[in-house]
């Protein structure tokens, strides 16, 4: 698949341009898109972050889609249809972010992640404006540690919703963006009172981040940051499933988990009861298939030990990026939790027994990030309020950007780091290549992103091919490729040949990223525009 990024050929809305800000009129809107639960909020006239209910009056929405009958629904009533309709529900989709296609299939159809995040941002956009109006900029939170290729799947997801994405803002920058706000740090002239070190743990549904920000009069900056995308509730919720269907095993001797629909109505159990265990000492979780039933007593300490080697990641993770920064615990001002999961005692009892502080949690673990991302949508558009403070956010790359080249005594290929991690951006570095024969018209660069010198361990951005350079140049003739993170932690390209001024083009091809024209078609598909039968990136139709 190839995204075509030109300065002949500019392509509007986002998917080729993610740095550029065209504000439309509505009012600005943040939306935290969730692994398990999705929220949007805005400021209102008193310049104060709001939560937005959606159409069942609910705060969170699940990101849960049901296939059924021609139509998708997404939030309370996909979650229902997992214990009854499992084999037309699909859960979860961001942790496939990145990924060409998600791994279950729907009726002999799998579906682009971003796909499935565009019905759940249509849904949650479209709840919105029932409430608040008509919709202007939108800003999309990610986890910190989200790579370049899933920013641009949450972006490309954004388009194809119809909303106009003016950033990508991390999980982390957000909600601290919010605690700062409620706490009245941020004065009119948008100077702090004092300077301010935070700790960001954010534990939610599927992914899980631990950031160092910096906080002062000049804005909010961060330090470092690391996590775990594949490390969130849901894997707490697993351990509890797998627990419960063993002791079905033990004394029937057949697995649950080999039905669909009793699958999914013993994660539903099970993500209850770990919610019940965070104020509660013991629940029942009941487990009943093929007629027989199984009533598994399980204690807050039996699913803390259950568990304890997915807090003690997280652990890890923490205490290394303290450790990568310089600094010591008495650096930290501030411990604060983010994420439903932090609701669980053993989560708080982890971060003190760590860090030597008693953690904050007095905003909503669950709002605090949409929050965040709506004061960053109104920071940045033109529209509303004018009298915010102009804070600047910095924010820095996840992982490092490379490209692969070969070894010049080995011949063999590895990675040459360009922007190493934890870098502030926006950033840029400049690599220089020469023309090796005369007649050619191309040059071709992998991208990478990870910290290996082996390409095999980096994860693949795409192919950066520089496409119709001049006829006849002079071998030796310099090829300059400025790279660099935006703002958001998007990849920008800038090409120069030579003594030649004007730009050249380039074209990235993404092994798992839908086209431009894929990107369109499922746009008209979501928004009913066109009735005509489309491609998946898989080729299905």
């Amino acid at each position: 698949m190839a995204e075509t990024d030109s300065h002949k050929r500019p392509l509007p809305h986002g998917p080729a341009d993610p740095a550029k800000r065209d504000s439309v009129r509505g009012i600005p809107l943040g939306i935290d898109l969730g692994t398990t639960y999705s929220v949007a909020a805005y400021l209102n006239p008193l310049v104060q972050p709001i939560s937005i209910v959606n159409a069942e009056g609910d705060l969170l929405t699940p990101s849960v889609l049901l296939f059924e009958a021609g139509n998708v629904i997404v939030g309370r009533e996909a979650v229902k249809a997992l214990a009854t309709d499992f084999a037309k529900v699909i859960d979860c989709p961001k942790r496939s972010m990145g990924s060409r296609v998600v791994e279950k299939a729907i009726d002999g159809r799998r579906y682009p992640p971003e796909v499935l995040q565009a019905w759940i941002l249509k849904k949650i956009a479209d709840d919105a404006a029932r409430h608040i109006g008509t919709i202007g900029d939108v800003v999309i939170t990610v986890p910190a540690y989200f790579d370049e290729t899933r920013r641009k799947a949450t972006h490309d997801a954004g388009y194809i919703a119809g909303l106009n994405v003016i950033d990508i803002i991390n999980e982390p920058t957000a909600a601290a963006l919010a605690y700062g706000f409620r706490r009245g740090w941020i004065e009119g002239s948008g100077e702090f009172a004092d300077a301010k070190t935070f700790l960001v743990y954010d534990l939610g549904g599927g992914t899980f981040d631990a950031t160092l920000m910096r906080i002062d009069k000049s804005g909010f900056h961060t330090i470092a940051t690391d996590g775990d995308i594949h490390l969130g509730g849901r894997d707490w919720d697993l351990r509890l499933v797998k627990f419960v269907a063993e002791s079905f095993i033990a004394n029937f001797g057949m697995d649950p988990r080999d039905d669909g629909e009793t699958l999914g109505q013993l994660i539903r159990d099970c993500q209850a009861a770990k919610e019940s265990l965070s104020v509660r000492d013991v629940v029942t979780v009941k487990c009943t298939f093929n007629g027989l039933t199984v009533k598994k007593i399980v204690r807050r300490s039996d699913f803390e030990t259950l568990t304890r080697d997915l807090l003690e990641r997280t652990a890890f993770t923490t205490r290394q990026i303290v450790k990568e920064a310089n600094l010591q615990w008495t650096d930290v001002d501030v411990v604060l939790m983010v994420g439903g999961c932090t609701r669980m005692p053993a989560v708080k009892n982890l971060l003190r027994e760590v860090t030597g502080k008693e953690p904050q949690s007095d905003i909503s673990p669950d709002e605090a990030v949409a929050q965040g991302a709506a004061i960053r949508a109104s920071l940045l558009s033109n529209e509303f309020p004018r009298n915010l403070p102009k804070l600047k956010i910095k924010n820095v790359n996840s992982h490092s950007l490379g490209i692969v080249a070969q070894h010049v005594r080995t011949g063999q290929e590895r990675v040459v780091p360009i922007i190493p991690r934890n870098s502030p951006i926006p950033a840029s570095s400049k690599r220089t290549f020469k023309i090796h024969r005369v007649g050619q018209e191309t040059i071709k660069v992998r991208i990478v992103e990870g910290e290996s010198e082996n390409p095999q361990d980096c994860a693949l951005i795409g192919k950066c091919s520089i496409v119709d350079l001049p006829k006849n140049l002079p071998v030796g003739t310099q090829v300059s490729i400025k790279f660099g993170y935006e703002e958001s932690g998007r990849l920008s390209v800038k090409v120069k040949v030579g003594d030649h001024r004007k730009p050249y083009r380039y074209r990235i091809d993404r092994p798992n990223s839908l086209t431009h024209e894929q990107l369109d078609s499922w746009k008209a598909f979501i928004n009913g525009n066109s009735s005509i039968r489309w491609k998946s990136a898989s080729g299905e139709t």
